[in-house]
């Protein structure tokens, strides 16, 4: 069962004005961040009230880090994806996939929190995370 909106995500190739734009001009503040192993982080969640975020990676970053090809980025096509807070991911599956919804596995993502995936009708991906005690968002560790 969806609860909320948990985030939406943008790539972008400017972070550090992202982040000055929604930290310093709108006064939004940094709960965490996702880094590499060396400690660079290349994730930035921005706290939006209530368990909501707005999560903003350097795509050259998650490209290092998950994979795949860095892009030219257009303004407004950075958008990802949207993310739909859950509550027990496993049933919520399970009933999504008995409605011909095709879905992922269940995983832990790096903020700890268990995550699966499905595309709209238009292709547009779609997140679902269940916060497990170890989550990022829970414990928010402050960076």
């Amino acid at each position: 069962m969806i609860t909320q909106l948990a985030h939406i995500n943008f790539f972008s190739d400017q972070p550090k004005e992202m982040i000055d734009f929604y930290v310093q001009k709108l006064g939004l503040k940094i709960a965490f961040t996702l880094d590499h192993e060396n400690g660079e982080p290349f994730g930035w969640y921005i706290e939006c009230g209530k368990m909501s975020f707005i999560e903003i990676f350097d795509q050259a970053g998650a490209v290092q880090q998950w994979g795949g090809t860095v892009e030219q980025l257009k303004s407004g096509s950075r958008f990802r994806h949207v993310c739909f807070e859950v509550k027990d991911l496993e049933s919520y599956r399970n009933v999504l996939a008995g409605r011909n919804v095709p879905i992922t596995a269940v995983t832990v993502g790096m903020d700890n929190s268990k995550q699966a995936w499905v595309k709209d009708p238009d292709g547009n991906d779609i997140e679902l995370m269940e916060y497990t005690p170890a989550s990022f968002q829970v414990r928010a560790p402050k960076k």
